[in-house]
């Protein structure tokens, strides 16, 4: 029974965290003058990050390698059809055509990770491709803050 209600106390403060993040970041968007949308794509989006990173970086470490890379891959899943579909089903969610572009990166950012993974020695990520990764997260984050 305890357990139950922790459960729940946990989902609850979860609920009232992601409305005073969503709360904060477009106090801050404002206050700054960017963009909801850029805070969304930044600042949230690398703060809810923050666990993949460390959880794949200790697997890549301990050479778990299927965990790492499912581990980011799941995520990225489970952002789309869950989060999003569960999100929707509770108020639709308008998709405006700023959000286009933000899509076709993430469609081209998956097929160039098809494309290394499947074409390079051992169906493995090399470290330049790594940085090509990073380098073009880079850009991305600099065409949206100038843009």
């Amino acid at each position: 029974m305890i357990n139950l209600l922790l459960l729940l106390a946990g989902f609850v403060l979860l609920i009232i965290g992601g409305r005073l993040i969503v709360d904060a970041a477009t106090d801050v968007a404002r206050l700054i003058g960017l963009s909801e949308r850029i805070i969304g794509l930044t600042v949230i989006s690398i703060g809810t990050s923050l666990p993949e990173l460390a959880t794949s970086i200790i697997a890549a470490r301990k050479k778990n390698t299927d965990m790492a890379i499912g581990n980011i891959v799941g995520s990225n899943l489970f952002n789309v059809f869950f989060i999003l579909g569960v999100s929707s089903i509770v108020y639709p969610v308008p998709v405006y055509a700023p959000a286009f572009f933000d899509l076709g990166v993430h469609i081209l950012a998956s097929a160039l990770l098809f494309v290394f993974i499947f074409t390079g020695r051992g169906h493995r990520l090399e470290r330049w491709e790594g940085g090509l990764f990073l380098g073009l997260y880079v850009f991305y984050l600099g065409y949206l803050v100038t843009a």
